[in-house]
């Protein structure tokens, strides 16, 4: 296991350092505080392959592995968490047609998506069901030829925004094994009976576009269906050990952005005639902020390259990185507004927003709880 980053990988992390230094920094609060989609900036970032980051090459995308991606992650999340996520939930749910979709489907999903001229994201939580996947309710009935959907989603990212969404519906509400009730079909947001609401007023993560998804006798092809009838559960979670590492690498560019904001506010701000970062008090606060970002950042890398290699822990390793970093995001951004004091409590500084920003990824793509169920399952099945 090899953590020295390729010359290759240190120029992607470079031209994305300086993206989100020129592009994604200078815009920041100002779509944080209108709560405002950032299509300018996704624009250029699809440019640059940042939308299309994890699709494969011979559908228009850049290809990268996990590590890669984790890293692109993490620097643009240091730049801005709301505009970051934006950016690379431009192709969130593309796993499943990149899994099991047809040739057909990646062409005309993967494609549009890898060039910036579409926008997809995945519709799995319900107003009533976080955690509990197996609950879903939005059925889908098979009428002739086509699939007619009902039921509504809830806390969507790209809702409002986006042109398709790979939407978990239940086919079968009778199957023997409620596991395989399941499925995922394709449905595209200009269908008739289909009803996107914007949510406004979120803690943080407002650049990004969050919305309630209605389905009203929406009908789309039987070709929409991805894979088999009755397997979308499964195909849901084989794809959590990637998704939470990204949410991993999200955590690790949070407590960066906070941690370092930090340091050069302690290096400019005087109290009692000298720098408050010459008080061993703030001293002590950013050399554990530094530490635990760092390990944060190893355990992540580690569960990207096991994700890449098909490790076995791989499973323990995504849901301890992802609880540890998430919590470290929150903790560092705690710590940075506690040295920016009262001016940390504010809009003038970043890290008030970085604040609010942080506390999302201990609840989507799993709970902290959900994390250490799944370690603890893990290590009680097959130790570690």
């Amino acid at each position: 296991m090899d953590f020295e980053a390729t010359s290759e990988q240190e120029q992607i992390r470079e031209e994305v350092r300086k993206f989100a230094e020129n592009e994604v920094k200078p815009v920041a609060s100002e779509y944080d505080t209108a709560e405002k989609f950032p299509h300018d900036v996704v624009e250029k970032a699809s440019e640059m392959g940042l939308t299309g980051a994890g699709i494969p090459i011979e559908y228009g995308g850049a290809g990268y592995s996990t590590l890669e991606i984790a890293m692109i992650v993490e620097e643009l999340f240091a730049a801005d968490p709301g505009v970051g996520l934006s950016i690379v939930a431009t192709s969130f749910g593309s796993d499943a047609i990149q899994g099991f979709g047809t040739e057909e489907q990646k062409e005309r999903f993967l494609e549009p998506v890898a060039s910036g001229e579409a926008i997809m994201g995945a519709a799995i939580s319900e107003p009533d069901v976080g955690s509990d996947v197996s609950a879903v309710s939005t059925t889908a009935e098979k009428d002739g030829d086509e699939w007619v959907i009902n039921g509504n989603k809830m806390w969507i990212t790209n809702g409002s925004v986006g042109d398709f969404f790979v939407v978990l519906c239940d086919t079968d509400p009778d199957a023997e094994n409620r596991y395989d009730g399941f499925s995922q079909i394709v449905v595209e947001s200009d269908r008739d009976g289909f009803t996107a609401e914007k949510i406004t007023g979120k803690l943080g993560i407002r650049a990004s576009d969050t919305a309630e998804l209605i389905f009203e006798d929406v009908r789309v092809p039987e070709e929409n269906l991805v894979g088999e009838e009755g397997a979308g559960f499964l195909q849901q979670m084989q794809f959590f050990d990637d998704t939470r590492t990204a949410v991993a690498a999200q955590g690790v560019g949070i407590a960066k952005g906070a941690a370092e904001r930090a340091l050069a506010y302690a290096q400019e701000r005087e109290q009692f005639g000298r720098p408050i970062g010459d008080f061993q008090a703030i001293q002590h606060k950013l050399s554990d902020m530094f530490t635990t970002t760092e390990a944060a950042r190893m355990l992540t890398y580690k569960s990207a390259w096991s994700v890449d290699n098909a490790e076995e822990q791989l499973t323990t390793l995504a849901s301890m990185a992802k609880e540890y970093a998430s919590r470290i995001a929150v903790e560092v951004a705690d710590e940075a507004v506690q040295i920016h004091g009262g001016a940390g409590y504010v809009n003038d500084f970043d890290v008030e927003r970085f604040y609010r920003d942080a506390k999302i990824t201990q609840i989507y793509e799993g709970t902290t709880e959900i994390q250490k169920n799944v370690i603890a399952r893990e290590l009680m099945g097959k130790g570690f």
